[in-house]
């Protein structure tokens, strides 16, 4: 059998290409020398990673000088936390913590509101909404650069775990799983546990999402300190997927420090759609994260690893059941391979 040229075995011992960095390479050989420079498609994006006291005006202060701290940075999209307002109350079942609650839009997105047409960025919230008397839901909210209100997501997914007791106080969301056209680009916001589920991604993916935000508050028990590495190990792994399968960037702004029986382990991270990490944040301290997104690796990602195009949509019916009881591997029609 004949070697391999020199050329070919280099490239069998650097093993898959990122698509996104060789699609880079070949424009970059086959662009006339005198051709017009395009408009740019890189978008900085920004998150704000912080601790909570127990006064709500001082957290959406100091998230207000966050966010004002990333657009000093040149960010054109800031993403708050999840719940920033308030500490992570969901560790109890008190009803006492309905009044955190507040209207959307309310007060809190009136400031947000303010802030991004002050600033002239996007800004994605994450609030405590109550919809109606005893109708309350974990939602954010989508502010463009002109101060309008762009998009409301409500979270999909609500967990029920010792000192995550979110079912006592949310409604499942009911508005899907929606993208926005802002001034930066199609986004998409899902939740905390929504992280966990590649079905969301990929819905907010197929309505045309570049960027998935996730505000989190997310951590370790008190008496499992020893899980802690692994279960950050996991929530990093499971959105850094969500990036590669669908080839979108993906950002987790999560809260950080001690909060009564958890400890938030910060760590908040910005993805690229082949699901290289662009820019971490401390596991401990307060943080203000911004890294470059060039929306166009979505397309070339798509184009080296074409999973959309792929898909076997004709096959995927037992997705829409809990659980496929007594189904054999292999069971149901499929219309040609």
């Amino acid at each position: 059998m004949n070697p391999l040229p020199p050329d070919a075995a280099a490239r069998a011992r650097a093993g898959p290409r990122d698509p996104v960095d060789s699609a880079t390479a070949m424009a970059k050989t086959t662009r006339p020398k005198n051709a017009p420079k395009a408009p740019s498609t890189v978008v900085r994006v920004g998150l704000v990673q912080s601790r909570a006291s127990k006064d709500p005006a001082d957290n959406v202060a100091r998230t207000v000088a966050g966010i004002e701290k990333a657009a000093k940075q040149g960010a054109q999209i800031v993403s708050t936390q999840e719940l920033f307002r308030s500490r992570y109350f969901c560790q109890t079942e008190d009803a006492g913590q309905f009044a955190l609650a507040e209207p959307v839009p309310g007060p809190t997105t009136a400031t947000l509101a303010a802030l991004a047409k002050r600033l002239g960025i996007v800004i994605v919230g994450s609030l405590f909404e109550r919809r109606a008397a005893g109708l309350y839901h974990n939602t954010a909210v989508v502010l463009d650069a002109d101060g309008r209100l762009a998009g409301t997501y409500r979270k999909m997914h609500i967990p029920e775990d010792p000192r995550f007791y979110e079912k006592f106080y949310f409604a499942p969301g009911d508005l899907g799983f929606p993208a926005f056209d802002t001034a930066v680009g199609r986004i998409a916001v899902l939740v905390c546990w929504d992280q966990w589920y590649p079905e969301g991604a990929r819905l907010a993916a197929m309505a045309g999402a570049q960027i998935l935000f996730y505000p989190t508050a997310i951590g370790t028990w008190t008496g499992e300190m020893g899980l802690k590495e692994a279960q950050r190990d996991a929530w990093t792994t499971i959105q850094r997927s969500h990036a590669i399968a669908n080839g979108v960037f993906v950002v987790a702004p999560n809260r950080v420090g001690p909060e009564d029986e958890l400890v938030f382990w910060g760590s908040s991270f910005i993805a690229r759609p082949f699901g290289g990490v662009l820019a971490t944040a401390s596991e401990s301290e307060e943080e203000v994260l911004v890294a470059d997104c060039d929306l166009a690796e979505v397309e070339r990602c798509r184009q080296g690893w074409p999973f959309l195009r792929d898909r076997r949509i004709d096959a995927y019916g037992g997705l829409t059941q809990r659980y496929l009881d007594g189904a054999s591997p292999g069971s149901g029609s499929v219309a040609g391979a």
